[in-house]
């Protein structure tokens, strides 16, 4: 129970830490940050009554893996699907790695 609290404590800070920088910086409008905060807190808090409960009722602790192993199964088919809609938006032609940013003589740099 300690290593659980303390890594769900961990993520949090880190998390949100990460969050209020982009926020900050202007990378990510802050209504959309606190949308998602409120989808992902509901999320996790319904997740967690619901699946307690129920490993505790069953006794099926496995549910947990079975549930991870499809959300990471299905982030991995997502990722491939939209790796393949992007190369057949430009024409199945893959250029290679693209600068993230370039730094200007002025003022720092500018994200592309």
């Amino acid at each position: 129970r300690v290593s659980t609290s303390t890594t769900a404590t961990m993520v949090l800070l880190t998390s949100s830490s990460v969050a209020v920088i982009f926020v900050m910086s202007g990378l990510v409008p802050w209504e959309y940050a606190l949308f998602f905060f409120l989808v992902c807190l509901c999320g996790a808090y319904i997740g967690k009554t619901k699946i307690d409960a129920y490993v505790k009722r069953t006794g099926m602790a496995s549910i947990l893996i079975g549930i991870l192993a499809t959300i990471i199964a299905l982030a991995t088919i997502g990722c491939i699907v939209n790796l393949f809609m992007g190369l057949a938006s430009v024409n199945w032609c893959l250029a290679g790695f693209n600068q993230f940013c370039t730094v200007s003589s002025g003022s720092g740099s500018d994200c592309a």
